[in-house]
């Protein structure tokens, strides 16, 4: 005789949305207290694991019962993934996620290659995915991994709120370390760069060289922008400098084509600043295409390096960490979660140095008609 099904909650729940994991509980296992298996939707549905399985892979079901079974996964907080992909006894992957944002920056790409080399080394191989800040796209890079298996995600957050991460987060399988930046609405493991210590370096190292006037562009960000734009007004406001809004440009994205333009609006006021710290390198990009004849007369210092900074007649000053090392850092902290380790959350930072090759050190005295700030 059949077992009859649980009771439901009114209204059939997509199967989508029951795969995001919304109905966890607060701690992401679910109302079993546990990570729900395949036995216990077939239980809570009153089908068996069979019926289950041709649900989340399409197969052929009855409407009535497919729609227990969805029920079910909604009830439990179960991800269609795990029901459809679930490893055999004993198998162990030896596949690590990282989801980065825009590989053709070199931030990025450097991080990635600190990172899959620090896997290898360890006899992982990497599956990498981008978002590039677009929180929808990060979901399903970061579903998609999941449902391949990887022992372990590292995860560059975008905008937005991870608490759709908790299963992942706290289940037994699929341990996750933030890079960068720390995520929305997750306590978990961060490795992160000292981005506000960069932005007093590099605007400390502007004041030392006398100037006053220093503009800063800042990309839009959450965190490490916003942190990098506290200290340049720290560092000025220990130099005894007043922070002026008018000198403080934020762009909505962030482009080389933004920054260009907000390099030629300072260009454009009446008393224009004398030195300009770009917050990103696609910022220090732009900056550098709108100075034109004026590059090696207004001082520049950009946050982390870029492939030609040390190639132009006046070289890019830069404050930059070192990418790959943070990489192999997230990596290393990865495996340690993947390996069993309880110790409580980790935030590991990454120093910033400032590397002068010349346009950071150019004088306020080089403007045309300007003399020495005081």
């Amino acid at each position: 005789m059949p077992r009859p099904p649980t009771p439901a909650p009114p209204g059939p729940p997509d199967l989508t949305a029951a795969a995001d994991g919304s109905p966890e509980e607060p701690d992401g296992r679910g109302p079993l207290g546990r990570r729900p298996t395949m036995r216990d939707v077939a239980d809570a549905a009153g089908v068996g694991l069979a019926t289950v399985s041709r649900v989340v892979n399409g197969g052929p079901v009855r409407e009535d019962t497919a729609t227990q079974v969805r029920q079910a996964i909604a009830r439990l907080g179960f991800r269609r993934d795990e029901i459809a992909r679930s490893l055999r006894p004993g198998q162990n992957s030896l596949t690590l996620g990282l989801t980065l944002g825009d590989l053709t920056n070199p931030f990025w790409s450097h991080l990635a290659k600190g990172a899959v080399e620090e896997a290898r080394s360890a006899g992982y191989a990497v599956l990498v995915g981008t978002a590039d800040e677009d929180p929808a796209g990060e979901r399903r890079t970061i579903e998609d991994l999941v449902s391949r298996r990887v022992a372990g995600l590292i995860v560059a957050p975008g905008p937005g709120d991870h608490r759709y991460l908790a299963p992942e987060r706290h289940g037994p399988r699929t341990p996750v370390v933030f890079v960068d930046r720390p995520a929305r609405g997750l306590e978990a493991d961060v490795v992160a760069v000292d981005n506000e210590r960069g932005g007093r370096l590099a605007t400390a190292h502007l004041i030392a060289h006398g100037h006053r006037r220093i503009a800063i562009v800042v990309a839009a960000s959450y965190y490490t922008t916003g942190l990098r734009l506290r200290g340049y007004r720290r560092a000025l406001r220990a130099a005894g400098l007043p922070v002026d809004e008018a000198l403080e440009i934020r762009l909505p994205h962030g482009s080389v084509a933004e920054a260009a333009d907000a390099a030629r609006r300072l260009a454009a006021l009446p008393d224009p600043p004398t030195a300009i710290f770009a917050t990103t390198n696609f910022l220090t990009e732009g900056v550098l295409s709108a100075l034109g004849p004026d590059y090696g007369r207004t001082a520049l210092i950009g946050f982390d390096d870029f492939s030609f900074a040390g190639l132009l007649p006046t070289p890019v000053s830069v404050v930059a960490a070192d990418s790959e090392q943070l990489g192999r850092r997230s990596i290393r902290l990865l495996l340690e979660r993947i390996a069993g380790s309880r110790e409580p959350y980790r935030r590991e930072i990454e120093p910033v140095s400032l590397i002068a090759r010349g346009s950071g050190e150019v004088p306020p005295a080089a403007l045309p008609g300007r003399t020495a700030d005081r």
